[in-house]
């Protein structure tokens, strides 16, 4: 297994090359973090970030601030929502659909004009109106699953907000929080030149722009009057540089070409921790799985979907990452409090595999899939897939993979399986942070891709009919009972190919420190600090 790996690795670390001049030992005069992300490049600045969320990790959050935003401060529990640019929410007593914001006042752009709920309204039709001057269709694209149930959003007055929705969204707030505001000020004085724009963005987030080179970096620096005191970065400027490659990111770190890396290949962990780098792990909310195709091939037998996931040797899987992972056999950890009790156990047993593929007549099984170089999430996905390849093929399927950059491959999920019926599965990793994010987005039957994110357009009308009752569902308890239930039907289902959940390892020199690893797919780096 070990050998996957290592032909993925190519060359050893004391042969790669030298990363050139962009990242450079900056001036000592300025604290300088300098991040190697596995986006193969930049994320898009001017406001819903594309790279997946990587991109929100490190250029959504930064620059920008949502309504609602995560709280990222500790490691023991997973991060839960805290005031934004909103400082409470309520639903309207009068009307469930509605929900009443109240505004955080005293907030300023980077570009010095004030923000209030004008803005936020501005915002709202930037990304759902296309007859709008500000409208973007790209960011319409990004963000639509998230605003796709809100009808209308209106002023109430300077500083207090409603958001009505399409239908009764008891987990709205999580929504909000995906959703980054944009100053309405820069984008009019650039008559909504977004080429422009993207040259010098303005958000109210705790970095504020200073330079964009296309495929090599973005520099930002610190906003020293931003909002919240506490998150006010304790270094000068945060240098982001695109780095898809595992080992030229660990060659970087290990040459003091950059400080901290995302995604360290396991089998360069050890190396880098003799030479003093620092490891930091947690488990968060997160699904290394593959969304099936249930319209154009062999998935949409039930028989097939259990046959490939009772073919998998979750263990060897772990043994491959050196025990990085956590073996997935549903979409949520049996440690989340909606996990229940599933009757589809997809423990290792390839001769039960063999059985159903023969019983659905799919023997030999063809199926395509469609995986990524590298990307946010993704883990270590070329050698990840080999070993699944190798798995399923060993149970009868016969398994190709379509190998695509990271961008290519949701470009290639937001239209949907109609746009790519030859490909049989998808392996792109999901967020779970969210009820919404873990299980409705890829199952509800008005979230099929283009409108949402259920790109394999699973259809299932007992499924339908308890989201919408969770959606109407405002008692935590009983919501709590039915999404329980809503995961024990997907298990059973076997709505996904489940393989791994990540525990996020990440490299850091020791000359960093105060960072804390949240629970979560988005974190702060705003406490780090970069010693001499």
């Amino acid at each position: 297994m070990r050998c996957i790996i290592k032909n993925w690795l190519g060359t050893t670390l004391g042969a790669m090359a030298v990363i050139g001049s962009a990242m450079l030992q900056p001036a000592m005069a300025e604290t300088v973090l300098r991040v190697a992300m596995t986006a193969g490049d930049v994320p898009s600045t001017i406001g819903q970030p594309d790279q997946g969320f990587e991109g929100y990790r490190f250029v959504g959050y930064s620059l920008y601030d949502p309504l609602i935003l995560w709280d990222l401060s500790r490691a023991d529990v997973v991060a839960d929502l805290r005031p934004g640019l909103a400082t409470s929410w309520a639903v309207d007593p009068a009307d469930p659909r509605r929900w009443i914001l109240q505004l955080r006042q005293g907030v300023k752009w980077h570009d010095g004009c004030d923000f209030t709920a004008a803005d936020v309204v501005w915002n709202f039709a930037r990304v759902t109106d296309e007859k709008a001057p500000q409208f973007h269709p790209k960011q319409f694209a990004l963000i639509r699953d998230r605003t796709n149930n809100m009808e209308k959003v209106e002023a109430v007055d300077d500083y207090t907000v409603a958001v009505t929705t399409r239908q009764v969204d008891a987990l709205l707030p999580y929504q909000l929080s995906y959703w980054f505001m944009v100053s309405r000020c820069k984008l009019e004085s650039l008559n909504y030149d977004y080429a422009a724009y993207q040259k010098s963005p303005s958000g109210t987030g705790p970095y504020k722009f200073a330079r964009l080179v296309p495929q090599e970096r973005l520099e930002l620096l610190k906003n020293p009057h931003y909002w919240d005191s506490k998150r006010i970065p304790k270094h000068d400027r945060l240098v982001l540089i695109p780095m898809p490659e595992a080992t030229t990111r660990a060659a970087a770190l290990l040459s003091n070409q950059v400080d901290f890396i995302e995604a360290p290949l396991p089998d360069t962990i050890p190396r880098l921790q003799s030479a003093g780098m620092q490891i930091v792990t947690n488990g968060y909310p997160h699904n290394w799985a593959y969304q099936l195709n249930f319209v154009d091939g062999p998935f949409k037998d039930v028989r097939v979907r259990k046959a490939a996931n009772v073919a998998l040797n979750r263990a060897e899987m772990k043994e491959l990452l050196r025990g990085y992972m956590i073996e997935s056999y549903s979409t949520l950890l049996p440690s989340m409090p909606y996990y229940g009790e599933p009757s589809f156990k997809p423990t290792h047993d390839p001769k039960q595999a063999t059985a159903l593929l023969k019983e659905a007549g799919c023997y030999p099984c063809k199926i395509t899939f469609a995986i990524s170089t590298s990307g946010s999430g993704q883990m270590q996905p070329l050698p990840m897939n080999e070993l699944v390849k190798a798995q399923l093929e060993a149970v009868g399927f016969k398994v190709k993979l379509e190998v695509m950059d990271w961008n290519a491959l949701l470009d290639l999920v937001r239209p949907g399986r109609a746009k790519a019926s030859n490909i049989d599965a998808i392996n792109v990793s999901r967020s779970m942070q969210d009820p919404y994010s873990a299980l409705f987005r890829h199952v509800y039957t008005k979230a099929q891709a283009p409108a949402g994110s259920n790109w394999g357009h699973y259809s299932n009308a007992a499924v339908d009919a308890l989201i919408e009752d969770i959606y109407a569902t405002f008692d935590a308890k009983a919501q709590l009972a039915k999404l329980t239930k809503l995961n024990e039907m997907l298990t059973d289902d076997a709505v996904m190919l489940w393989v791994a959940h990540d525990v996020n390892p990440r490299a850091l020199h020791p000359r960093v420190q105060g960072f804390v690893q949240a629970q979560s797919w988005f974190q702060d780096l705003t406490p780090i600090r970069v010693l001499d």
